[in-house]
């Protein structure tokens, strides 16, 4: 997952979320579904390592990954994908559960992770990264890619302002902000150690390379415990594969 933007209301526990994974077309993939072996988690796969980039669970446990841009670091002893997966499975508190993983950060290449409870109108994020300490987030509009929260990256100050004048999620809409490929300017590019070249094409919300793009889009609608969410399937030349949603009451 490399792009995320969400607004956060935990009063009326209302979250509003868009996002866009992007990854290799040669990383197998399954789509969004309820889970076989876990029936109660819908998610995407990620059919190499066996975790996931976003989830919830139908009580409402919630989360969502990005890696952390540091040009070529060499891969964690363990995979990203799992701290989503083994939170969405699990029955440790967001704060607790945070605490767990960023204690044993140095396990895993670098990370954004939000996790949360929807239902008690919790919603935590932490990085193992400097910058990135664990806290909980109050009311706001969030922004986060492959830097810390809020890092004013060109992609996410868009997508955070297409969402604030969205008013009530509309899918069209919202899949619409989600598909600009808009690249960034020069100047604007940041320096993360990738060349230009990449800081240029990783600079659009939706990306699109002969081996690298997006591929997999999400509208995610939590209102008064009812959960409506939507996937997209991508591949290359940014073909739509499938398109999964999914309605239930918390």
């Amino acid at each position: 997952m490399c792009l995320i933007a969400f607004s956060w209301e935990p009063e009326q526990r209302r979250l509003h979320l868009l996002a866009n994974r992007d990854e290799f077309y040669a990383r197998p993939t399954a789509a969004a579904d309820w889970w076989s072996d876990a029936a109660y988690i819908w998610a995407g796969r990620d059919l190499q390592a066996g975790g996931t980039w976003l989830g919830l669970s139908r009580a409402g446990r919630f989360a969502a990954l990005t890696n952390v841009r540091e040009g070529s670091p060499g891969a964690g002893l363990r995979s990203r994908g799992e701290l989503v997966a083994d939170f969405l499975a699990g029955e440790q508190a967001p704060a607790a559960y945070l605490r767990y993983v960023l204690a044993n950060g140095d396990d895993y290449a670098g990370f954004n992770l939000l996790v949360g409870d929807l239902a008690r109108g919790e919603l935590h994020y932490g990085g193992n990264r400097p910058g990135a300490d664990a806290r909980q987030l109050t009311a706001g509009l969030y922004g986060l890619s492959n830097a810390m929260l809020d890092t004013p990256w060109p992609k996410v100050e868009r997508l955070k302002q297409g969402l604030a004048t969205l008013g009530p999620v509309h899918e069209g809409s919202a899949f619409g902000l989600l598909d600009d490929d808009t690249r960034a300017a020069l100047e604007q590019l940041p320096n993360t150690g990738v060349g230009p070249e990449w800081e240029s094409l990783l600079s659009s919300i939706f990306i699109q390379s002969p081996d690298y793009g997006t591929r997999a889009q999400t509208v995610l609608c939590v209102e008064q415990g009812r959960v409506a969410i939507t996937e997209q399937g991508r591949g290359e030349k940014g073909i739509l594969l499938e398109r999964n949603s999914e309605c239930w009451q918390l």
